[in-house]
Order: structure tokens, then C-alpha cells, then sequence
């Protein structure tokens, strides 16, 4: 299949380009190419490249930002959304394209389902499910995948951040009244390559499986990493004083995947586990390579 990946040199769209490089011919694009929030530059590209298949990997994903940034957040969570499904449109290309969690309250206490009723309490939330909105307007053909707490090797994320104050500071304060699922980008480029294989529609969620707070998960980083002697203190949401609200529950349930494609994600923890052992080695490999420079 012909693939056009759009956002590949973020955290999951490098993931995505190193899962589908061996059974597709996948075309990256990323800033430097193509500016989504232009139509006339997204309907090139479409034309140009002539995929069957268009994953869009690119978002604003700033939370906080987005409360003061409102332009710039819906330009590219909506608008370019709007923008891709417009070039698409017709030529029986289907439409990949990552939401969040963050379009529910957090009010629930059960898993929330694709069904459940949206209403987002910060900007970025309000801005992923307007680029739902326009997806599922212009086209059948489309799967919409909403995911939750991304981390992976090439980009900025929660476990980058945690090791770095936990080395720097030997002390932490994390938020333990927020609860969701950590998720792995090559876990979810996997059973994104899943959802095309069984010729899915529609929108799924999408996570590791498990929930636990980000005290939690600061708290398996650190045991991971051997850092159970940094000082760990759990701290409420509302002291942080943060741009944007957060929801305090988006544990997302994944019946539908797994109805879909008959599989089921690998814990969140296992999953962790088997990241941390492939940062090790990657960091260790280019230690010892400029050790012999």
C-alpha cells in the first residue's frame, strides 16, 4: 500500500515510519514539506504522491499553550484535519488521524467508550475533537484513533522529563489525582498497522492496557531506572496552578479494538519496561560509540 505520513519526524510519526516501512511504501512529510493548515498545499501533496492511505501524525500538542495560542491550536488540531479529509475527498483514500482523551471531562469513573459523550475542558481537547468533527463530516472513510499519555524515544514526553528533575534535583512532586493509561508510540504505531490490516472504520480508543495516576507511573520510571532513592511526594492538580484544566479520570476502553482486530495491548507496565530497556541500550550504544571516536 501506498502510505503518505504526515508528521514523521515527531514522536509517534517515527514510530509509524519505522512500523509500516517494511510492508507499504510510506512517503514522509513533515513541516519543512508541507504546511497542513494551507488546503491548497495539502490537496498537492494528495495528487502528487497518490496514496491509498494518508496517516496524519502532526498536532499541536502543547496543552497549556493551546489555552493562549487558540489560533494556532485549532489551525492545526482542526482546520488541517479539515484541510486532509477535503484532499482526500473522492479518491477512495482512507484517512488515519489521532485524537486524545482529552475530548472527555473526566467526570466518568468507568473507561470511557467511542460512543460516550464528548465535552472537552481545555482548549486542546475542544481542538482534537473539532478535527474529529471534520473528519467524520467529510468522509466514510476514515479511523479515528484517540490515545492517551504518549511517550516514546523521539520526542519530548513525561518519562524524558521525570529522569531528567529526578538526576538534576534527587527530589519530585507529582500529581496523584489525574488517572490514565501511559502508552507506548510503538505500541500504538503496531495496532495502528492492525486497524489497516483488518480494513477497520470509525473510531477506536487506544492505549496500553491499565490505568494508574502520574505519581504512579513517575513511581515505576524511577524503580525502573533504579532511582528509588530520589525523593517522590505526591501533589493535588490544583496546585500546580496550570494553564489548562486536565481531566481527573480518561481511562479509555478498548472493546472495539479488540472486537476489531482480536488482539489486546500489552500492559502499561510491560510495555514501559520493554521501552526503558531499548532507551538503555540505544543510550549505551551511543556512549560507547563516542567513547571510540
Amino acid at each position: 500500500m501506498k502510505v503518505l505520513l504526515l508528521g514523521h519526524k515527531g514522536m509517534l510519526g517515527s514510530d509509524l515510519m519505522a512500523q509500516f516501512k517494511y510492508r507499504h511504501e510510506i512517503i514522509g512529510m513533515d513541516q519543512e514539506e508541507i504546511n497542513i493548515t494551507r488546503a491548497s498545499e495539502c490537496l498537492k501533496a494528495v495528487n502528487e504522491v497518490q496514496p491509498q492511505l494518508v496517516i496524519n501524525a502532526a498536532a499541536f500538542t502543547n496543552v497549556d499553550a493551546c489555552e493562549t495560542a487558540k489560533e494556532e491550536c485549532f489551525a492545526v488540531n482542526a482546520e488541517a484535519v479539515k484541510n486532509i479529509a477535503e484532499a482526500c475527498r473522492g479518491k477512495n483514500i482512507t484517512v488515519i488521524h489521532y485524537s486524545t482523551d482529552y475530548v472527555f471531562d473526566g467526570n466518568g469513573s468507568r473507561p470511557y467508550r467511542e460512543e460516550d459523550p464528548c465535552n472537552p475542558i481545555n482548549m486542546y481537547g475542544a481542538s482534537k475533537l473539532a478535527g474529529e468533527q471534520h473528519l467524520s463530516a467529510l468522509t466514510d472513510n476514515f479511523i479515528i484513533i484517540r490515545t492517551a499519555w504518549l511517550y516514546g524515544a523521539h520526542g519530548k514526553n513525561f518519562v524524558q522529563a521525570i529522569l531528567d528533575r529526578a538526576k538534576a534535583t534527587g527530589k519530585l512532586t507529582v500529581v496523584d489525582d489525574q488517572t490514565g493509561s501511559p502508552t507506548c508510540t510503538r505500541d500504538l504505531a503496531a495496532a495502528t498497522e492492525l486497524l489497516v490490516d483488518k480494513n477497520a472504520r470509525g473510531i477506536f480508543h487506544v492505549t496500553n492496557r491499565g490505568s494508574c495516576t502520574w505519581f504512579d507511573f513517575a513511581r515505576k520510571i524511577l524503580k525502573e531506572a533504579h532511582l528509588e532513592t530520589v525523593e517522590l511526594l505526591p501533589m493535588k492538580t490544583g496546585d500546580l496552578q496550570r494553564a489548562a484544566r486536565r481531566p481527573a479520570y480518561s481511562v479509555l476502553g478498548m472493546q472495539k479494538f479488540m472486537e476489531a482486530t482480536g488482539k489486546t495491548m500489552q500492559p502499561w507496565q510491560l510495555a514501559f519496561q520493554d521501552y526503558y530497556k531499548v532507551l538503555t541500550s540505544r543510550t549505551c550504544c551511543s556512549e560507547s560509540s563516542m567513547a571510540h571516536k
